[in-house]
């Protein structure tokens, strides 16, 4: 079973580095050698800031790929309008166990970061720039550049800047739950659909955008339009960063020209010919069948004409020897108790979709099938923000990559392949870095279970009830966040049958 991602994995440039230029003279880059590396930044307006940015055509590397001029401009109008000096957000809230670039470029090149944040606060004339980490690496190296600028959050300040520090979690990385936990509230989606631009941090228009973003937006304004477009496509100028994990000899993150072949990137990273499927863009992302992900290049336009995604940047290629589908389920019951629990369709209905995958793959035929692909549909669109509209789109487009696989599982006795853990999942409650991801697991004494029904209620992130009115348990260590829960549903099972085991996984039970 792989373990998490290294917090900083290697990093690997395809061409000529840019994000990444100095990393071989050093593992951070404080200020004097950032300014070595790239010198100082220019100073522009908010017209001609807008202008680079929509010259360029810089989107955000987050995930939705919004074009940043277009947040430029609507941020600049409601300040205006209102009378404010807005705020400036960096959102390198990682909480996607497949990625790792805004990590790297927080922890190692810092002061690019804020460069484009600043230049953007500048031009916008902002009262406030915050800086949003789920990691304690970043947010050190974070506070080091603030300080190394004389950046604080003093009363009385021009630009008041800080570090906020949120839960490694996917919703983490929710736009709205960043402004809502700097804001001093829950680090959730507040549920109601704000613009930032409009309403964001402290109720002001907000520039808020991936640490990427900023970083890109920072190497444009150094280098200069025409510069900045001599990497990448015609329609998608400079580079990108991936990280690349899965069936690779390491996991490593890999900045390359936009455009450049899939099957560039992958050979260069190791990874062999003989690969079942490429996931692309995380676990918000969609699957590639093989000979499709190696035809297609690396771009959001690239890979969406052949119904992948660019999503966060992040790129899996699965191993021919585990089965696809049960990968499938791991990340499916992942993606379920990471559920914000705050919407019926979302708590409720990812566990479904998860449950009836493990259904399809434990032989349930055709309408277990049927299940999963009435579940995943009936939770897009329902939620306060994007996480069930992803983790619909990872299970569906599971479904359409791996057709042999699925007809096996449907029809016959499976496909006869173990799952391996190839895809990585974050350490559950419990366990410590080396350590299986399954350390505590749910369990139930068969022989005590009435069926009652109840730790289903109160847990149904990780328990739902099988058509035979009994418990069927998710096939993934508890995390950390549902820990108390989990052991309030074992505390109140009527029968005393349900319990919280320390395990050492599935694959250490059956001896490999």
């Amino acid at each position: 079973m792989n373990a998490p991602l290294p917090e900083l994995p290697a990093v690997l440039a395809l061409g000529q580095p840019r994000l990444t230029a100095g990393f071989d003279l050093a593992a951070r880059l404080d200020r004097p050698s950032h300014l070595a590396v790239h010198g100082p930044p220019p100073r522009l307006t908010e017209a001609g800031l807008t202008a680079l940015a929509e010259t360029v055509t810089l989107r955000g590397r987050g995930g939705a790929g919004f074009p940043l001029a277009r947040k430029l401009r609507a941020v600049g109008v409601a300040a205006r309008r209102r009378g404010t000096r807005p705020a400036v957000v960096v959102n390198g809230c990682e909480g996607e166990p497949a990625c790792r670039k805004d990590a790297v470029l927080l922890t190692r090149t810092p002061h690019l970061v804020l460069d484009g944040a600043l230049l953007a606060a500048e031009a916008l004339d902002a009262a406030t720039l915050v800086v949003g980490v789920t990691r304690r690496t970043a947010e050190e190296s974070v506070r080091e550049a603030l300080a190394e600028r004389g950046l604080t959050d003093r009363r009385g300040r021009a630009l008041r800047a800080r570090v906020v520090r949120l839960p490694e979690r996917l919703v983490s990385g929710e736009s709205s739950a960043l402004l809502r936990a700097a804001d001093g509230g829950p680090p959730l989606p507040p549920g109601r659909h704000a613009h930032a631009s409009e309403e964001g941090l402290g109720g002001a228009p907000t520039l808020l955008s991936n640490t990427e973003t900023f970083a890109q937006l920072a190497l444009a304004a150094h280098l200069g339009a025409e510069r900045y477009a001599a990497s990448g496509t015609a329609t998608e100028p400079g580079t990108l960063l991936l990280t690349v994990s899965g069936a690779v000899p390491e996991p490593r993150v890999v900045e390359a020209p936009s455009g450049v072949p899939m099957a560039h990137v992958l050979r260069s990273c190791g990874a062999g010919p003989d690969l079942q499927a490429v996931l692309t863009g995380g676990y918000h992302g969609a699957w590639l069948d093989a000979p499709t992900a190696y035809a297609a290049d690396v771009s959001r336009d690239g890979l969406a004409s052949c119904g992948g995604s660019l999503g966060a940047g992040a790129v899996l290629p699965l191993p021919a020897g585990t089965c696809p589908l049960g990968e499938a389920v791991r990340v499916a019951h992942w993606l379920a108790a990471e559920s914000a629990g705050q919407c019926g369709p979302c708590r409720l209905g990812l566990p479904s979709v998860a449950g009836a995958l493990a259904d399809v793959v434990a032989g349930g035929g055709r309408s277990a099938l049927e299940t999963v692909r009435q579940a995943a549909g009936a939770v897009r669109g329902r939620g306060a923000c994007a996480h069930p509209d992803g983790a619909a789109r990872f299970t569906l487009t599971a479904l359409s990559a791996f057709t042999d696989d699925l007809a096996a599982h449907v029809l016959g006795g499976g496909c006869g392949r173990p799952t391996l853990g190839s895809l990585p999942l974050p350490l559950a409650a419990g366990a410590t870095e080396g350590s299986p991801e399954s350390a505590e697991r749910l369990a139930v004494d068969w022989t005590l279970c009435e069926g009652h029904g109840l730790c289903a209620g109160l847990l149904p992130e990780l328990v739902r009830l099988g058509p035979d009115g009994y418990p069927a348990l998710a096939e993934a260590g508890v995390p950390a966040h549902l820990r108390g829960r989990a052991l309030r549903a074992v505390r109140r099972c009527p029968a005393l049958a349900l319990r919280l085991d320390r395990e050492l996984g599935r694959e250490a039970d059956q001896g490999n």
